[in-house]
């Protein structure tokens, strides 16, 4: 469906630094996933010649194994833990350096809070599949960088026009528009330098393969493919599904999923963990808009921290708009068992912390 690339060429190369040979769309853009009717996602493997009673007391066993498990786990604990580790690394990344005002505005957005959602699925999905926090802390503060990038952008006059992010006025008020463009794109550009200097302890084939999976998330089959898709469509009173899916899955999932298939790959990950995880982030990336639609409509901008109500007064069209406020909530738990499952395979323990992200993100407040 999509012409050959730049990335298209060097995925191949990059191929072999996996266990296995990896499908020829791994690292080349966003295979359409009917999340309507994720099918694909509930294969099943033919039972073996075990006894009932057998399965039975597996389960029995897999059961009590992840319940202690999840005692184990404390997600405060380790949220407050890599959120402390995320943020002293951002701020050692971006340092105020002449010319003093446009690094003073790139902190002012990358610093100022935030729940560093996508960082933390970054560092989890290098740990799952057998890799250190600090193979993939680069990448994590990369995708952060993007994402404030992103978030500076769309509050702009010409994009969104909001003038509240994160309790704070967006940057554009602070700042200036022109700073405030500036800024964006001097976080953009960074973010790509910072991954490839600073990346340690990892192959250079990984972190090319790094680099071009975040390219792609970010560019004409990413973030900025759903953003153009959502400003064509807003106020447009014929918007179903199929469309709404695409904005979502480019504007909003396309960043989250990078961030985790990053850690996936600069962790060492085999081409099987990689897309595994990809079809889990995806689930994730797609949840989390949803829920953003659901809080737009269910609570107040105090809560939130931005401007509610928004997309009912530019009359964006929303999940809730579509399938009502109920069926939205039900799709939304339907995309976080989705991706839970797609964990299945992996070690419990290990998986605890993406399991307890997804939770997370379903049932945020803000």
């Amino acid at each position: 469906m999509r012409s050959m690339n730049l990335v298209d060429s060097w995925a191949a190369q990059v191929c072999s630094v996996f266990n296995q040979t990896l499908p020829s769309k791994t690292f080349t853009g966003f295979m359409k996933i009917p999340v309507k009717n994720p099918s694909f996602l509930k294969q099943k493997r033919p039972f073996s010649a075990l006894s009932v009673s057998a399965i039975a007391t597996k389960e029995d066993e897999k059961v009590k194994e992840t319940e202690t498990q999840k005692e184990q786990f404390n997600f405060k604990t380790y949220v407050a833990e890599k959120a402390i580790s995320v943020n002293k690394a951002l701020d050692e990344a971006v340092i105020v350096k002449d010319p003093p005002v446009i690094h003073e505005a790139m902190r002012y957005s990358l610093l100022a809070g935030g729940k560093r959602v996508r960082p933390m699925l970054c560092l989890a999905a290098c740990e799952l599949v057998g890799g250190d926090q600090s193979n993939a802390m680069p990448a994590a503060c990369a995708v952060e960088m993007i994402h404030t990038m992103s978030l500076i952008h769309d509050d702009l006059p010409c994009m969104d026009n909001d003038d509240l992010r994160r309790g704070k006025p967006t940057n554009h008020k602070v700042y200036g528009e022109d700073v405030a463009v500036l800024a964006g794109d001097s976080l953009l550009a960074f973010a790509f330098e910072y991954i490839a200097a600073a990346t340690a302890g990892v192959s250079p084939s990984r972190i090319l393969a790094a680099i071009g999976e975040l390219a792609k998330s970010i560019g004409t089959e990413g973030l900025v493919a759903g953003q153009v898709a959502d400003i064509a469509c807003t106020g447009n009173p014929n918007v179903g599904l199929d469309t709404l899916e695409f904005i979502h899955i480019h504007k909003t999932a396309a960043l989250l999923e990078a961030s985790v298939v990053l850690g996936a790959i600069l962790g060492g990950g085999t081409g099987e963990e990689v897309e595994k995880l990809r079809r889990f982030a995806r689930c994730i990336g797609l949840l989390f808009q949803v829920v953003d639609d659901i809080l737009d409509v269910t609570k107040s901008s105090e809560e939130l921290g931005k401007t509610a109500g928004k997309d009912l007064v530019v009359d964006k069209t929303t999940y809730p708009k579509l399938l009502g406020l109920e069926k939205a909530k039900e799709f939304a738990a339907e995309l976080n068992r989705d991706a839970k499952q797609q964990l299945a395979d992996f070690d419990p323990h290990k998986a605890a912390p993406l399991i307890a992200l997804a939770d997370y993100i379903a049932y945020r407040e803000n």
